[in-house]
């Protein structure tokens, strides 16, 4: 068996580099589209500071682009490094996403964003915002084939097992394409790119309202920001709803986790707010409870339940059972006895439980003869730890509510023309700007630590993916990673602190050369 600290410094090294590459990634995801809108408006219009507005705003994005690119290309190499048999297992399924986000998004993003920076003198205003849009487009269309895969990885459709193999090979594309996990998940991930990117425009064009800095850039800026920003705000409210249901559909264990609902409870089921969870004992010292809104959010309905973490375990514990002889025949069928009629019968009357039989491989290499106190350990791993989940939840909805009433107030107050003259609200909108990434990484964790004891849920156990390497080795290519990706975020935030503060002047085009105080600029 492979140790336990190889695997969680396994675990360790992928959320690492996955959590640096998504401190860029959501900016580049919102950016590029607030781009696309400046520019429309300049070619619309044909007023410079659109088009001043769309290239200050590009060439953060182009740093950003830069440094994401750049942290994103080790991870698909872990699969290889870290993750070896899980590389075999599921080689089948993520080479066609990931060959397709290769060859129509990296490809489309990687020319289009070279025309973005070096056509605006050698393409029309047309054609260079169709050049911006594509680039927009390639952004997002490389998000959606990266959560395909992930989505697989949460609701295995679409492929079955094949045991000669001791792999999943695909069954229909069109499913993984369409899988309902998949298809929540990125809605709801590039609406929270967008609030990223405007949160950062609002923060920023807060800034300089607040020190009488490029007062008619960052104006136009901020009143762009605060739109796109509630349109995209409601949208990860709307569809966060819907990934709840999907969740509650597809992991019930992580749904059940996520509210600390460690009983079924008669439908439908209330919403926990806050709660003192006991781990140990397996339950909540006290709780409270909004009625009912849970029930409707994981099951649209008022008469179907929920089940609580004490029912999906006793349902485990039955799977587990279950899934030693399909784990023992699968044994057979591969040590030398590939024809045995009985063992294959076996192994595909019971190959829906096969994963949960392997749960027990980490406490033991003799799975047909498990002790119940093997099996009991193996019930215990089925369940992630709920006091994470729970409040990482929290924190992320309440992120949320909080950046609702943000840009519903920036909204107000743009319409009005009066949010210049509130401090407290451009002020509110600068210290804000953190929120969007936190809420997105508390997200991932949720998504990825909800999904353990698997790596494929339900079916291949995260201590059965790792490569059987050194410890050392692990250790030492996670240092390197710390390092490199701390130098990197260095760069990245000493690069956009310093054309943050040179403004639209780092444009070089000696309108924005005088003092803003006035609030009027040349033109």
């Amino acid at each position: 068996m492979i140790s336990e600290e190889l695997v969680m410094l396994s675990r360790v090294q992928f959320a690492v580099t996955i959590m640096y590459h998504f401190i860029f990634v959501p900016l580049t995801l919102g950016l590029c589209w607030l781009m696309v809108i400046m520019e429309s408006v300049y070619v619309m219009t044909g007023r410079v500071i659109w088009k001043d507005m769309t290239r200050f705003w590009g060439k953060l994005f182009g740093i950003n682009f830069a440094l994401g690119v750049t942290t994103g290309i080790t991870m698909e190499f872990q699969f290889g490094t870290n993750w070896a048999y899980y590389s075999h297992y599921v080689g089948d399924i993520f080479g066609a996403p990931l060959a397709l986000e290769g060859l129509m998004a990296f490809f489309l993003e990687s020319t289009f964003v070279g025309l973005f920076f070096f056509g605006w003198d050698r393409l029309s205003k047309v054609q260079h915002l169709m050049a911006t849009t594509l680039l927009a487009l390639g952004t997002n269309l490389s998000a959606l084939w990266i959560l395909i895969a992930n989505g697989w990885m949460q609701n295995p459709v679409g492929s079955e097992f094949n045991w000669q193999t001791m792999r999943m090979e695909m069954t229909s594309f069109a499913e993984i394409i369409f899988n309902p996990i998949a298809q929540a998940k990125f809605v709801h991930m590039v609406s929270a790119g967008y609030v990223t990117g405007a949160m950062f425009v609002l923060s920023i064009s807060a800034l300089y309202l607040l020190r009488k800095k490029n007062v008619e850039f960052a104006r136009r800026s901020f009143q762009v920001a605060a739109a796109f920003g509630l349109a995209s705000i409601l949208c990860v409210l709307v569809l966060g709803d819907e990934s709840g249901y999907t969740t509650g559909e597809a992991q019930q264990t992580k749904l059940a986790a996520m509210e600390g609902m460690w009983e079924t409870k008669p439908a439908p089921a209330g919403l926990t707010l806050i709660a003192d969870i006991n781990e140990k004992e397996k339950k909540n010292n006290w709780e409270i409870e909004v009625p009912y809104v849970l029930g409707l959010i994981g099951t649209r309905s008022l008469d179907e339940t929920i089940p609580g973490l004490h029912e999906i375990e006793a349902k485990n514990r039955e799977r587990i059972k279950n899934g030693i002889p399909a784990v023992v025949a699968l044994e057979t069928l591969r040590n030398g006895n590939p024809n045995d009629a009985a063992a294959r019968a076996t192994l595909e009357s019971k190959i829906d439980d096969l994963g949960f039989g392997l749960l027990l491989k980490r406490h033991t290499n003799d799975v047909a003869n498990a002790t119940p106190e093997m099996i009991e350990k193996a019930v215990d791993d089925s369940i992630p730890k709920v006091t994470p989940l729970f409040w990482s939840f929290r924190i992320m909805v309440g992120l949320g509510i909080l950046m609702l009433a943000l840009f519903v107030t920036a909204f107000y107050h743009t319409l009005r023309g009066t949010f210049e003259n509130r401090p407290w609200l451009l002020r509110w909108a600068l210290y804000s700007l953190p929120f969007p990434w936190i809420a997105i990484h508390v997200g991932w964790f949720l998504a990825e630590y909800g999904r353990q004891p698997w790596t494929i849920y339900g079916i291949l156990p995260t201590h059965l993916s790792a490569s059987n390497i050194a410890v050392s080795n692990v250790w030492g290519s996670l240092a390197g990673f710390v390092i490199f990706y701390t130098f990197l975020l260095i760069v990245e935030m000493y690069l956009m602190l310093k054309y943050i503060k040179q403004g639209p002047g780092a444009l070089g085009t000696g309108r924005y050369a005088q003092d803003d105080a006035t609030g009027k600029a040349a033109y």
